[in-house]
């Protein structure tokens, strides 16, 4: 009988996001018969290693630099000999792209994390996707993405197995459901939730928001980043009293459980995950029409819409419209679960692996 493969999951830690979640997913669920995996990170900081199963062993590297990891990577791949190296993150992944010559014994795999035309602006990090064909495997988590590997950074078809997200959907119903109600009942309540910056699009959500200003309908942003002064002083400029930042919230569930509507205004996205748990909870979304796997999420009139958020008026209307209809909240969950459980999802990296 052939022994368990060593799978190395590489992710540069600090935060936590999207990207880590499913990496974290991978390492708590692959079959323990046939798969041994170790999570090695760059800086330990900041990571919630105590969600991870106690048979999952941690590397810590102690870098504060993806690019000085090169050589810590090297040396620890000569040492233990893994059967498989997983880049868990996309700047991650070009470096390791450059050394995967190097260990003909090694199958190297690369997940993606964002349609790169969009994401990368970087000259030294857009030189290095040229070496992507080095990669035994590319998981693309959308169309929009694998497509724009083969189209624009010359990424061999064959090279690509296109995975979507997991989401864990026991885990999310199991803190989704609290005593506390969050929001005031004397109007309809909109949740966003990401990284405050360019790429999420808030700035333009808070423009729709002000074509709303004397409707009953309140806007809440989970999350924190480098564009939250900007916003603040955005929102108050537009005299927006309705509209409330909310920080980090460590569950976010209940606020997406308990809201009349979930939006995405995200400029451009990899995969998103938040429409994804926003569905689990049963609230329907409004999605803005962007790259990143949002048309293979949304179910339109089933679990949400898309809409263009530059076409302010419009996207205003919608939002009016979708916050006083009752959605099926049983419909919109399932309609994730069918396609997207992590149970399906890890199914699809199992035989990845096993094939390699």
């Amino acid at each position: 009988m052939n022994s368990k493969k060593k799978i190395y999951f590489l992710l540069p830690g600090l935060t936590f996001g999207g990207a880590e979640r499913v990496i974290f997913t991978l390492c708590n669920e692959l079959n323990r018969e046939k798969f041994e995996p170790v999570l090695v990170l760059f800086s330990k900081e900041g990571m919630p290693v105590e969600f991870l199963k106690p048979d999952v062993k941690v590397i810590d590297l102690k870098i504060e630099r993806i690019r000085k990891s090169i050589f810590s990577i090297i040396k620890l791949i000569r040492k233990d000999k893994p059967d498989i190296v997983f880049g868990g993150w996309g700047e991650v992944s070009v470096m390791l792209s450059l050394i995967v010559p190097f260990f003909r014994k090694t199958k190297f795999v690369a997940r993606e994390t964002n349609v790169v035309s969009h994401h990368v602006n970087r000259k030294e990090i857009r030189f290095l996707y040229r070496f992507y064909n080095n990669f035994d495997r590319i998981i693309a988590q959308s169309d929009d993405m694998q497509n724009d590997l083969i189209q624009n950074w010359n990424v061999k078809p064959d090279k690509i197995v296109k995975i979507n997200n997991p989401v864990d959907i026991e885990m999310i119903q199991s803190k989704m459901k609290i005593d506390e109600q969050l929001f005031s009942s004397d109007c309809k309540n909109v949740i966003a939730i990401g990284n405050l910056t360019g790429r999420k699009g808030f700035d333009l959500l808070l423009d729709v928001f002000e074509k709303l200003k004397d409707e009953p309908i309140r806007l809440y942003i989970l999350g924190d980043g480098p564009d939250r002064e900007k916003l603040i002083s955005k929102k108050e400029n537009l005299g927006l009293d309705k509209v409330e930042f909310l920080g980090i919230q460590k569950n976010p569930f209940p606020y997406l459980y308990q809201s009349d509507l979930f939006v995405l205004s995200s400029r451009y996205e990899g995969f998103p995950n938040v429409l994804l748990e926003a569905g689990v909870c049963g609230t329907y979304s409004l999605a803005n029409d962007c790259p990143g796997g949002i048309t293979e999420i949304i179910r339109e009139t089933v679990n949400g819409e898309i809409c263009d958020i530059t076409q302010t008026e419009k996207f205003a209307d919608k939002i009016k419209e979708l916050v006083n209809l009752n959605f099926d909240k049983e419909s919109i969950s399932e309609s994730i679960r069918s396609r997207f459980s992590k149970e399906i999802i890890i199914g699809k990296y199992e035989k990845l692996f096993e094939n390699l």
